[in-house]
């Protein structure tokens, strides 16, 4: 018997405090999976209800790329197999059309598919850290080093600050800009 393996997704909202991992679900919900790309050329998948659930997303600016936030979103050709019941062998999936990307405004709180109130509760733990801005090399160093009182901090770290906390054993995780951006 193997161990039960869990989503990402899983285990943020296991964190977040939106899932205890008993709630049970009989309801069944069919899913699109695109392949998305932003502006920046960075590629993720999106799971929608419908092509027309992509576009009213996406038209409302609540489709974001995950790795810059960028809003800018569109379907982008996959290699994706579909195979039939009764096929004797794979099909290629026809290669969806790039739907052209909207910049409408603000987001109205959902990043990429994800459930808004798992975001709302990764943000509100967001919130709750002290921004030290540019002193976070600093602050975070006085912590590891019990100079300072532990406490959940967030600020900004150039790439050779972040190797040089990595080298000296100090635990940190980078924010995607979506989860530091206010939607409201």
């Amino acid at each position: 018997m193997h161990p039960k393996r869990c989503s990402i997704v899983e285990s943020l909202a296991r964190c977040a405090g939106v899932y205890d991992g008993t709630t049970q679900t009989t309801t069944v919900a069919l899913l699109i999976i695109f392949e998305l790309g932003c502006s920046q050329g960075h590629r993720f998948e999106g799971w929608f209800a419908s092509a027309d659930d992509f576009a009213r997303q996406s038209d409302a600016s609540m489709v974001r790329c995950p790795a810059c936030d960028d809003q800018r979103v569109a379907i982008v050709p996959s290699a994706k197999v579909r195979v039939a019941k009764h096929a004797a062998s794979p099909a290629p999936a026809p290669a969806a059309a790039p739907a052209a990307a909207t910049d409408t405004g603000a987001a109205a709180g959902t990043v990429a598919g994800l459930p808004a109130e798992f975001l709302r509760k990764l943000r509100e733990v967001v919130r709750n850290t002290e921004d030290v801005g540019r002193r976070f090399p600093e602050e975070a160093r006085k912590i590891h080093y019990d100079e300072a009182p532990a406490r959940a901090i967030r600020g900004q770290a150039s790439s050779e600050e972040a190797e040089a906390l990595r080298d000296e054993g100090i635990d940190f995780a980078a924010l995607p800009p979506f989860l530091t951006r206010d939607p409201h």
